[in-house]
């Protein structure tokens, strides 16, 4: 009795090792292209980093299927680095409505872009 008791748990905690949880975000490689340009400041990695958030925004296939938290912030303050003012508020204001606890500091951004 106790040897199959044994041989059940056994089995029950390799089984659970086995399951895989899905990623929730797609992340890409925007980790890497921000890291670089963060590096290397330069118009090549600007876009670098750029296309990757792109890519990120536009074909999410994590398990939630939305963007991930920063991604619409980061796209955008870079948008407004790049010249592009109102796409960039625009990413802004998503990233507050997608994640309200990001407006504490995300409003003041906006407001001094805003001026």
């Amino acid at each position: 009795m106790k040897k199959v008791f044994v041989a059940a748990v056994a089995v029950l905690t390799l089984a659970s090792c086995g399951t895989v949880q899905p990623d929730l975000y797609s992340w890409y490689d925007s980790e890497d292209a921000t890291y670089q340009y963060t590096k290397r400041a330069s118009e090549e990695k600007l876009a670098e980093a750029m296309a990757q958030y792109k890519k990120v925004i536009s074909t999410q296939k994590g398990a939630r299927g939305v963007v991930p938290p920063g991604v619409n912030a980061e796209y955008g303050y870079l948008l407004v680095k790049a010249g592009q003012k109102q796409e960039g508020l625009t990413l802004l204001k998503q990233e507050v409505a997608l994640y309200p606890e990001s407006e504490k500091f995300i409003s003041r951004i906006i407001k001094q872009l805003e001026k």
